[in-house]
């Protein structure tokens, strides 16, 4: 935990250990640096200590490892790679940004890492269609789970919140009748990072928009320049013979290549070691797939669950890099979309989103904004309204969809989650 008056002048003198009496969400290495602090906390201390009150319910989870993956995470008895470790997905396919040592968006040269496998066996995750009669689920990861026949100590829900959060936010959008009438939702999401990693998983909106063809136009500045695609089954052999080549003119390289073939070697055989580029189409055939290979999830859609500029199908991405208000015209030449989301958004964090904001306003479509915590939200509805003049179309509250588990090393005593709290304007 971080002194919540660092940078006030004088230097930290210790361990924040000295928490605000009144909220409890926020503390001080110091006396000195909680007085000088006071004129900045003094506005949200009131907000934070009734979101304290909620702190229970911000950890409650219908999983069989709820109590691991929040509160035993938040004081340290567990991390983020010793779950991941237990269930054999550290650090391999699409799990691998989801801790501190996994690969990032920016890592190897803005490259992405991708696998369509869950490394899941077909039990524990929805590698395959819905093929039984049921209407759509609840609001709520246990329905979701029930409806999916997931059985609760699956993991998946750690990546499944993205797809769901789009669906979840397209219900509050007041689309969700609009789905069934009509043949194609556009939708226009902002500022992805982790997600180019882990595309495969919105395949799952398959089964959430059966019949409908969705297209999601993926734009900000952590999209890819370049691309490169590699089988596995070469990437060794390239990788050692750049070895060999680069070894002594270019040590930088070298190294460079070290790393990249240690990172493959992390990877189960069939991964495919891409980079995708601005402009980028990827068609998502399937669902992510199991790691059994008997499994008939492969069988149907064998090398297709995921490519890169193949035939349409009712799932496509389409990359683009860059500020929404910068690419805009180009991405809508011929309609509007019907819906905007900015996941962890952080408005208020980034400059970058006011002429964003601007235009989102001028266009009146509706968007969705979340972000890891609830006072985040309330300082991004700020900003919003600031520039538009309007108070939230939808105010703020708790995504029932967000991920299950807590984000380490929080500013605040107040848990944080991924999709945590969203609104919408």
């Amino acid at each position: 935990m971080e002194c919540a008056g660092k940078g006030s002048g004088t230097r930290c003198l210790g361990p924040a250990r000295k928490r605000c009496g009144r909220c409890g969400a926020v503390s001080y290495c110091s006396a000195s640096h909680q007085i000088s602090h006071w004129k900045v906390h003094r506005e949200e201390c009131e907000r934070l200590e009734q979101q304290m009150k909620n702190l229970d319910l911000l950890n409650d989870f219908p999983f069989t490892f709820s109590q691991e993956s929040t509160v035993q995470i938040s004081e340290k008895q567990e991390s983020r790679c010793s779950f991941l470790r237990k269930r054999g997905i550290h650090q391999v396919g699409l799990w691998v940004c989801e801790c501190r040592c996994g690969a990032s968006v920016t890592s190897f040269g803005n490259s992405r890492l991708e696998s369509d496998t869950w490394n899941l066996s077909n039990i524990l995750c929805p590698c395959r269609g819905i093929t039984f009669a049921s209407g759509l689920p609840a609001f709520c990861w246990k329905d979701y789970y029930e409806w999916r026949r997931i059985p609760l100590q699956s993991p998946v829900s750690l990546l499944l919140h993205w797809p769901l959060t789009v669906y979840h936010a397209i219900q509050l959008a007041g689309l969700g009748s609009l789905t069934s009438e009509i043949s194609k939702l556009r939708i226009h999401y902002l500022g992805p990072e982790k997600e180019l990693l882990q595309l495969a998983v919105f395949g799952e909106l398959h089964a959430l928009f059966p019949g409908v063809f969705v297209q999601i136009e993926l734009i900000g500045p952590a999209v890819p320049h370049h691309r490169f695609v590699l089988p596995l089954v070469s990437a060794e052999i390239v990788l050692l013979v750049s070895l060999y080549c680069c070894y002594v003119k270019y040590p930088f390289i070298n190294r460079l290549f070290l790393l990249l073939l240690q990172t493959v070697k992390s990877f189960p055989l069939g991964l495919i070691f891409a980079f995708v580029r601005d402009g980028d189409k990827i068609d998502l055939h399937s669902y992510a797939h199991c790691i059994e290979q008997d499994c008939d999830c492969r069988y149907k859609n064998e090398n297709t669950s995921c490519s890169i500029g193949h035939a349409s199908s009712a799932v496509t991405l389409q990359l683009h890099r860059g500020y929404y208000h910068d690419r805009f015209l180009d991405i809508s030449k011929d309609s509007l979309p019907h819906l905007v989301i900015a996941p962890n958004a952080g408005v208020a964090a980034y400059a970058s989103w006011l002429p964003t904001i601007e235009l989102i306003k001028e266009i009146n479509v509706p968007a969705v904004f979340s972000d890891y915590c609830e006072e985040a939200c309330n300082l991004a509805a700020c900003c919003i309204n600031a520039v538009t003049n309007q108070p939230p179309r939808l105010p703020i509250q708790l995504n029932p969809f967000r991920q299950p588990m807590v984000v380490e090393d929080s500013p605040l005593h107040l848990p944080c989650y991924s999709n945590c709290f969203l609104f919408a304007m």
